[in-house]
């Protein structure tokens, strides 16, 4: 049957190859409409009870996280010069499109009381423009007695910040890009003309950011990973063809997978943006397993012909074996709740099976078509210091097994020590270098405005216009001050606020009433505050951001500073909720938090949860897999010893230098298991092959000659193919390469060293 397929590929290697070629020129076509992009919250599901509640925030108040803050601190704004551009350069900012509005110094209001009509009015502090320093010093005199924006818009250091919403349709369009591509542009005219530094911050930001450097990233990893791997093939094989047919064969894997994004609708994520990388190094041991056994059956065979059906017929369901583990691996991500690992999952898991059938279709008839290679081309299959690493493995299994056992042993226990002082943390601007101007200025926010992530706290009254009680507003009060004493948590904003910026301009502008009303003034402020605020500010405005329709529910909304997901996690159960409780324990209010920075949170741990689950379910598909192929329950449990072990190495590594356990470390367990596997595979393979006509030693030691010198290359070419991730700019990135390296390489040496010792010891027994 083998040999008929062989046979088959052979006679028919040119409708393959022209087919090939159709369907990657096709794929290559759909992938010119690929798109990039960035976004947090797709790591919860929509199903999920506070994925919902959040949705349900939005569509009562609106979106969250929408804000794009422009900051600075420099005593040069203070100059009526400097403000005059500043104003120009707000100007600028609203009208480009996609903004729908800028709160900064030069657009700020003061409510005055209108007596006449007994209402608010707002006032524009700066309309119009101040005409001289002293005119200028006066207005800033007066803001700073508005306690409505104190912590908000300035500090009292002299920081500034310009808060600019972002229409939410344009920010999920194509749009989005030009549009921060024009705000950053504008921003940057700003500080040339007047020498003042601006600081970004915001979702709308580090998304942008984060999803240019993905543009960046895959095509600097994908340039690099095969300059090195067509050196290192050129190094091992020595000759041009067999660097640049494998490397054909995974430029056009690498093409397959741009068009599988586009045909399923998918986008580059900072997730999948690491699949064409990825292929070229998983893909290339395809070729070269190929490869050692074309050349060793060139010696043994003499024949080009007969050595390309030997190499078909041997190893051709072998490598469609280790490809299905592999892709295994993958596809369990998309068995998860989560879309962006669910996408990953599919396209890697299809495009790796790929990989096996164009590697199967294509390399054989090309090298039929070659010339025989000449014996310096094999050469490679006597190098001194390959035999010498064949000789020490085989020494080692044979003469030193109870050392080996001993050795992995201790390693274990160390390990597992390890493992237990591992950590599940992440940051929502996460895996960025601590010297880059995003890290920089996400700092400069928390340290001047607490920070940036959105937390929205939501309170129930559970009556209609329940929310005008003054009792509930006192308590809404002792709230937001209990939030404002945490050097971590900007300064609320909540109807309370209002009320209270109210109460202060009833009182002709004195900071002193700026707190909520009392028994004796609240009738009066109250019939003002419903009459409303005449220009530019009317209820349903205020009502449709802060309060629901019905007067019911109440929002307060407020930043937190970036803390990290465990930290995040226990000040919002164990700092905010019990205080949430003390406050509202004798009120029939319930008050509830959401936002996206609670989304962010439940996303991380939702994440983490499913990939170890996805582990365990790769697990149990590859041990399937596995019994299916070799029939023998104790070959399976020996195939696996030796790739769980350098999987717990890692574990204990991490615990050991304090790699956190997040998304972008957990995801290398359940790969790096189905890449790993693939030693034993071919390693079990080729014994069971050898054992029906050797003895049991005699097997070993052929198995460790043949298939371990394909081992050793293989592993090379994944240590240095994986390792290239680590000169990436996120920490995610360079975690996932330095371990996916040191896993791959300590299975090399366990399944050249711990497998063949097991297996003389079982057998023997």
């Amino acid at each position: 049957m083998a040999e008929k397929f062989s046979h088959f590929v052979l006679n028919n290697r040119r409708f393959f190859i022209f087919l090939i070629l159709i369907f990657t020129l096709f794929m290559g076509y759909k992938g010119l409409d690929v798109e990039y992009n960035y976004d947090f919250s797709q790591t919860v599901p929509d199903n999920d009870e506070e994925m919902i509640y959040y949705n349900s925030f939005k569509k009562t108040f609106g979106e969250d996280g929408n804000v794009f803050a422009i900051g600075l601190k420099d005593s040069l704004i203070f100059n009526i010069e400097k403000f005059r551009l500043y104003n120009d350069y707000v100007g600028e900012v609203e009208n480009i499109y996609g903004v729908k509005g800028a709160l900064g110094l030069p657009r700020l209001q003061a409510l005055k009381k209108n007596n006449e009509k007994k209402n608010f009015n707002f006032i524009n502090i700066f309309d119009p423009l101040p005409n001289s320093q002293l005119e200028y010093d006066s207005l800033l005199s007066q803001i700073k007695n508005e306690k409505f924006y104190e912590g908000k818009i300035l500090n009292d250091v002299g920081a500034l910040t310009l808060l600019v919403t972002i229409d939410k349709n344009v920010l999920n369009s194509e749009s989005r890009n030009q549009l921060m591509n024009d705000l950053i542009s504008t921003s940057e005219r700003f500080s040339l003309e007047s020498g003042i530094k601006l600081h970004y911050a915001g979702l709308p930001y580090s998304r942008y950011i984060l999803a240019e450097s993905v543009k960046k990233e895959l095509t600097m990893l994908l340039i690099v990973s095969v300059v090195v791997l067509g050196i290192i093939l050129f190094i091992f094989f020595r000759s041009i063809d067999t660097v640049f047919v494998p490397l054909i064969i995974i430029g056009i894997v690498v093409t397959w997978v741009f068009g599988t994004l586009a045909l399923f609708g998918f986008k580059i994520t900072l997730l999948t943006g690491l699949l064409p990388p990825i292929i070229v190094v998983i893909g290339i041991p395809n070729c070269v397993y190929m490869l050692n056994y074309y050349h060793f059956s060139i010696q043994k065979l003499k024949d080009k012909k007969k050595a390309i059906v030997n190499v078909i017929k041997t190893i051709g369901l072998i490598t469609l074996i280790t490809n299905l583990t592999t892709a295994v691996g993958f596809f369990v991500l998309s068995t998860t709740d989560i879309k962006i690992l669910t996408e990953f999952g599919i396209v890697a898991g299809v495009n790796v099976l790929a990989t096996f059938f164009v590697s199967i279709f294509l390399l054989p008839s090309i090298y039929l078509a070659l010339p025989k290679p000449k014996s310096n081309q094999v050469n490679y299959l006597n190098y001194g210091f390959i035999n010498y690493l064949i000789n020490t493995f085989r020494e080692i299994s044979f003469s030193y097994k109870k050392r080996v056992f001993i050795v992995f042993s201790i390693i274990l226990i160390f390990s597992f020590y390890g493992l237990s002082k591992i950590k599940s943390v992440s940051f929502l601007v996460d895996d960025v270098p601590a010297e880059s101007s995003l890290m920089k200025d996400l700092k400069f926010f928390e340290s001047n405005f607490s920070g940036v992530m959105p937390l929205e706290i939501v309170v129930d009254s559970k009556m209609k216009k329940g929310i005008q009680n003054l009792n509930l507003l006192k308590r809404v009060d002792r709230l937001e001050q209990f939030l404002e004493q945490k050097d971590y948590v900007s300064s609320p904003i909540s109807l309370v606020t209002f009320i209270k910026a109210s109460r202060q301009a009833y009182y002709n502008n004195n900071p002193s009433f700026y707190t909520l009303p009392n028994n004796r003034d609240k009738n009066f402020i109250f019939r003002y505050i419903s009459d409303g605020y005449e220009n530019n500010v009317s209820n349903d405005n205020l009502s449709k951001s802060f309060v629901d329709s019905i007067g019911q529910k109440m929002r307060i909304s407020l930043n937190v500073a970036d803390l990290g997901s465990m930290k995040l996690d226990s000040v919002v159960k164990n700092v905010f909720r019990p205080e949430i409780d003390k406050i509202f324990s004798k009120s029939k209010a319930e008050v509830a938090m959401t936002g996206t920075t609670l989304i962010f949170i439940k996303g991380i741990n939702f994440l983490v949860e499913n990939l170890l689950q996805s582990m365990l379910l790769a697990f149990f598909i590859i041990s399937i897999i596995m019994s299916m192929l070799f029939k023998n329950f104790k070959m399976v449990i020996i195939s696996l010893i030796p790739n769980i072990i350098p999987l717990i190495i890692a574990g204990g590594i991490m615990g050991y230098f304090n790699i956190p356990l997040k998304p972008s470390s957990a995801l290398v367990f359940s790969i790096v298991f189905g890449i790993s596997v693939d030693y034993s595979i071919h390693f079990l393979a080729k014994f069971k092959n050898e054992l029906q006509s050797k003895k049991l030693e005699d097997s070993i030691i052929n198995t460790i000659n043949q298939t371990g010198r394909s081992m050793i290359f293989t592993s090379f070419i994944l240590f240095f193919g994986f390792i290239i991730f680590a000169f990436s700019n996120f920490g995610g990135t360079i975690v996932l390469g330095v371990l996916t390296s040191i896993i791959l390489f300590v299975a090399m040496i366990t399944n050249l060293t711990l497998l063949p010792s097991i297996i003389l010891y079982f057998y023997k027994k």
